[in-house]
């Protein structure tokens, strides 16, 4: 597999500065007069980099926590730095731009659009921000390439099984050179083999300097991580590194 990120993404990682950085942060849910905390005060800094696994079980909290590190909710309280930008208080248009900037997503359940190739799907990002035709096909298929893909360009989301569809799913993530890259139970659709390889594609990633923080239910793939953040009850019950486990 050729490299997938390169020298720039190397010496950015020897800089260790911090990709995320949340302090205090707090989350409620109203409804009518009642009101839910789910997040009780949460300190987390992530450096550019790291591979950070996010444990818990169901109603532990960390989904709404991805939401607000993807920039998709707002913390009711708190300070959230993103890439060096305080987002906390930035409106709905000013989020999804920095969303759209530095985050970089990749789903459970693809998210592939089915009319578009390969090719096509990888290109909607660069498409929406007016990249040129020739440089969006360039790109993404470097990306295609570099993911194990570039015998697909032209197939549709349906011809593809679900590891190659992750693959496809994963360079889309890349293609906006995002500071930080949110994986949502990457493996929880594919068959052992096919989780394997796309983790060890993730590990890959991460060796090349990328900054990675993935929600998993599966206690092996934790265990393979660097770094692991476990939830329960709103709270971060433990931040273990793998010398420590």
């Amino acid at each position: 597999m050729s490299p997938l990120l390169g020298n720039e993404a190397r010496t950015a990682n020897a800089e260790r500065a911090a990709v995320l950085t949340l302090e205090n942060i707090v989350k409620d849910y109203k409804t009518g007069d009642t009101s839910l905390r789910v997040l009780h005060g949460i300190d987390l800094d992530i450096r550019r980099g790291e591979f950070v696994g996010i444990v818990g079980a169901s109603g532990s909290g960390k989904t709404t926590l991805m939401n607000i590190i993807g920039c998709l909710d707002h913390a009711t309280s708190g300070s959230y730095s993103l890439n060096g930008e305080n987002v906390s208080q930035l409106n709905d248009d000013r989020l999804a731009r920095e969303r759209n900037r530095s985050i970089g997503f990749v789903f459970q359940s693809f998210n592939l659009i089915p009319q578009l190739t390969v090719l096509e799907n990888v290109e909607v990002p660069l498409f929406y921000s007016g990249t040129p035709r020739r440089s969006r096909h360039e790109r993404c298929a470097r990306l295609l390439d570099a993911v194990g893909m570039s015998h697909r360009l032209t197939h549709y989301p349906t011809q593809l099984s679900g590891g190659e569809s992750q693959r496809v799913a994963i360079a889309r993530s890349l293609v906006n050179q995002p500071a930080l890259l949110l994986a949502d139970e990457p493996t929880g659709n594919l068959d052992s083999q096919n989780g394997s390889e796309v983790l060890q594609l993730f590990h890959d990633l991460h060796a090349d300097g990328k900054t990675i923080v993935m929600v998993t239910h599966n206690p092996d793939i934790a265990r393979t991580l660097p770094r692991v953040v476990e939830f329960r009850d709103g709270r971060i019950l433990r931040d273990t590194r793998g010398s420590e486990r």
